[in-house]
């Protein structure tokens, strides 16, 4: 089984889609000839031509909308902004078309489209490079959102996206493109060729939608997570020493509430990680999920651990990202509340 990184993985999936599928194409700012800002989709122009992977201007509503009437008409277009920051201009047309188009037509037009974004920080990318807008989407009946914490899961479902036959938002963390990264800025950045998650199966393997991931098993607390506070939580665990079940969400909407209810039914205390803003943050949603329907199995309140409700700061990045001593510290409390 060959190893790859993140960005191999996402490349790879979308090389095996445009083989299987002449109706995959793929565009977006700078993804064709010079292969992508992150070079996820390097070589495909040169092995498909320019009428399947192509650059297009650097307008994003103009590269959604183009998009959307590709997928009404048959094509499954694979599209990326350049950053998850930039999709602003393009969210008209993501929310009152693409999410709309299947109901309003009373399903007699469907939107295969998928669309990709680099999301987080930890790169010191600043407030414009560094944003976390999964809860916009989430919040948008039509629209299923994706956030891989791996080359595994990345590539199994950007094929299970690429073949779905509504619009899906794939949100990739830049900061895992090329190696898992536990919080730690100060320490050598470990590649994905160490990572048990970097091998991957060869050719076409899709992983469902909608389906958590078990990432470690435990009985004190429930941690559920996705992207890169995954490895942060992972970290955060071993250097406490708490029986912590993580679970890897992969998807948040539609989001596995069975796994999460019978995990949080055994350990009777929860953790919620994510990196962006606390305020209205998907890791709110989940939250009240739980005290929904775990409520009677609850020893604590839920605890959520999340950034701050400030623009990304460049100066301040290891103060706004959740690392693993806020980590620690929030599974400590609620372990001993």
């Amino acid at each position: 089984m060959p190893r790859m990184s993140m960005v191999e993985a996402i490349r790879d999936a979308m090389d095996v889609m445009m083989a299987r599928d002449e109706s995959v194409v793929v565009f977006g700012e700078d993804v064709g000839y010079f292969g992508g800002v992150f070079r996820c989709t390097y070589g495909l122009q040169q092995k498909y031509g320019t009428s399947r992977c192509f650059d297009a201007p650097v307008s994003e509503s103009g590269i959604v909308g183009t998009a959307v009437g590709m997928a009404a008409y048959g094509l499954r277009p694979c599209v990326e902004i350049q950053f998850a920051d930039y999709v602003y201009p393009a969210y008209d047309q993501i929310v009152s078309e693409a999410a709309r188009l299947r109901y309003r037509s009373n399903g007699e037009f469907t939107c295969p489209l998928v669309i990709r974004m680099p999301t987080g920080g930890g790169i010191f990318g600043g407030q414009t490079h560094s944003q976390s807008p999964e809860a916009l989407f989430t919040h948008v009946s039509g629209l299923k959102t994706v956030v891989p914490s791996n080359p595994y899961d990345a590539k199994g479902l950007l094929i299970a996206a690429i073949e779905d036959p509504d619009p899906v938002i794939f949100l990739e963390p830049k900061r895992l493109y090329n190696g898992p990264f536990d919080g730690h800025h100060e320490r050598p950045v470990t590649p994905w060729s160490k990572h048990a998650a970097s091998d991957v199966p060869a050719g076409h393997f899709a992983l469902p939608l909608g389906k958590a991931s078990i990432v470690r098993a435990g009985s004190d607390v429930t941690v559920l997570a996705y992207g890169t506070m995954v490895h942060v939580a992972q970290a955060a665990v071993a250097e406490t020493g708490i029986d912590a079940e993580i679970i890897d969400l992969r998807t948040l909407v539609p989001y596995d509430l069975d796994t999460m209810v019978a995990s949080v039914a055994k350990t009777g205390r929860c953790v919620v990680i994510h990196e962006a803003t606390l305020t209205s943050g998907f890791g709110a949603e989940l939250a009240a999920l739980i005290q929904e329907t775990c409520f009677y199995h609850l020893e604590a309140p839920v605890a959520r651990v999340a950034g701050w409700d400030t623009p990304y700061p460049h100066a301040q990045e290891w103060d706004y990202f959740p690392g693993p001593g806020r980590v620690a510290r929030a599974l400590i409390e609620t372990v001993e509340a």
